[in-house]
C-alpha cells in the first residue's frame, strides 16, 4: 500500500512538470492586461505569507485581485464563469472539474494534505470509531478532498451515504453549526478543525487514509488560454512559492512571527495555533515537482 501510494504521488508530481514547469521555462507572452483574479481558500499554508507581502505584485508588475471562496467546488465554479484566472482547490474538485470537461491546468501543488485534515466526533456522542458515525448527523464541503476522504473512511468502517446524515457546509458554517450543536461530527481542516477540536475527538485523520491508499493533496490550478498568454507571471509565481515554503521548512516560524500573522489574518485563524496547523502539511519542492521521483524527493514535515 505504501509503495501504491508513493507512486500516486509520483504521478500527480510529474504530471505538474510535464504540463506547466517544462512549457513555461521557453517563455510566454506577456498579458496586454495586467492583471489577474486569484481565488483562495482559508488552508494555512506558507503561501499565505506570500500573499501579504506584496511581493508577488512587486516582482510581476500585475495587479493581483485576491478572492477569498469557501471550498474548492466554489472555487471551480468561479473559474467555470470565467470571472477567475487562476484558484486553489484539491484533489477532489480538481478531478470533478476535468471529468466536466473544464479547460483548466493544475501548475502546482501547494501542499500534501497529511494530517491537515481530520474527522471529529462531537465528545460525549459515543463516537470512538468511524463505525459508530451510525446515525449520526456529519457536516463536510461537499466535492473537498475532506468529503471525499470521509466518503472513504465510512466505506472503510463497512458503512455507506445513507448510513449517515452527511451535511454540505462551507467551513464557517460548521464552525456555526458545531456552536449550536446540531452537527456530531465533522471532516474538516484549519482553522474550524482546531475550533471542533476543543471540544471533540479525532476519529481518523487525512494522513491515516493517505496511508492506506487515499491520499490527497491541494493545488493551484489555471485557465488554460489565459496561461498561455501569461506564462512569465506563472513561472515568478511558482519560484516565489517555492523559496517561500524552503524558508518555513528550513526555520518553522514561531507564533510570534511576522509570517504567522499574517496568515492569521488571511485565513481567520487564531495566531497561537497557525504553528501547528502549518506543520500538519507537507509542502513538496519545486525540485520535487520537477522530478520524476515525485515526492520521493519531497522534505518530511517540520
Amino acid at each position: 500500500m505504501a509503495t501504491a501510494l508513493r507512486s500516486c504521488r509520483r504521478v500527480a508530481l510529474a504530471a505538474v512538470a510535464f504540463l506547466i514547469l517544462g512549457p513555461l521555462t521557453a517563455g510566454g507572452a506577456r498579458a496586454a492586461d495586467r492583471s489577474v483574479t486569484f481565488a483562495h481558500q482559508d488552508m494555512v499554508i506558507p503561501f499565505r505569507a506570500l500573499m501579504a507581502s506584496g511581493v508577488l505584485e512587486k516582482a510581476t508588475g500585475y495587479t493581483v485581485n485576491w478572492r477569498k471562496f469557501g471550498g474548492g467546488g466554489d472555487v471551480i465554479r468561479a473559474m467555470a464563469s470565467g470571472n477567475v484566472q487562476i484558484g486553489e482547490a484539491g484533489s477532489s474538485p480538481i478531478a470533478a472539474a476535468a471529468s466536466q470537461g473544464l479547460d483548466i491546468q493544475l501548475f502546482w501543488i501547494l501542499d500534501e494534505i497529511a494530517d491537515a485534515e481530520q474527522l471529529v466526533a462531537r465528545d460525549g456522542g459515543g463516537v470512538a470509531s468511524v463505525a459508530n458515525l451510525r446515525g449520526k448527523t456529519i457536516a463536510v464541503p461537499f466535492v473537498s478532498t475532506a468529503h471525499y476522504q470521509l466518503i472513504a473512511a465510512l466505506a472503510e468502517a463497512g458503512l455507506t451515504q445513507a448510513d449517515v446524515r452527511i451535511l454540505n457546509m462551507r467551513p464557517p458554517e460548521i464552525a456555526a453549526a458545531w456552536e449550536r450543536g446540531v452537527i456530531d461530527a465533522t471532516f474538516i481542516w484549519d482553522p474550524v478543525l482546531a475550533r471542533v477540536k476543543k471540544s471533540g475527538t479525532v476519529v481518523v485523520s487525512a494522513g491515516d487514509l493517505a496511508r492506506r491508499g487515499k491520499a490527497t493533496f491541494d493545488g493551484l490550478i489555471v485557465d488554460r488560454a489565459w496561461a498561455a498568454q501569461n506564462r512569465d507571471f506563472l513561472v515568478t509565481l511558482v519560484k516565489l512559492i517555492a523559496a517561500q515554503d524552503a524558508a518555513y521548512v528550513a526555520k518553522p516560524w514561531a507564533a510570534d512571527a511576522p509570517e504567522v500573522a499574517a496568515i492569521a489574518r488571511i485565513t481567520g485563524s487564531a495566531q497561537a495555533e497557525v504553528p501547528a496547523s502549518l506543520a500538519a502539511y507537507r509542502f513538496p519542492t519545486l525540485e520535487a515537482q520537477a522530478s520524476p521521483a515525485g515526492s520521493a524527493a519531497a522534505p518530511p514535515r517540520p
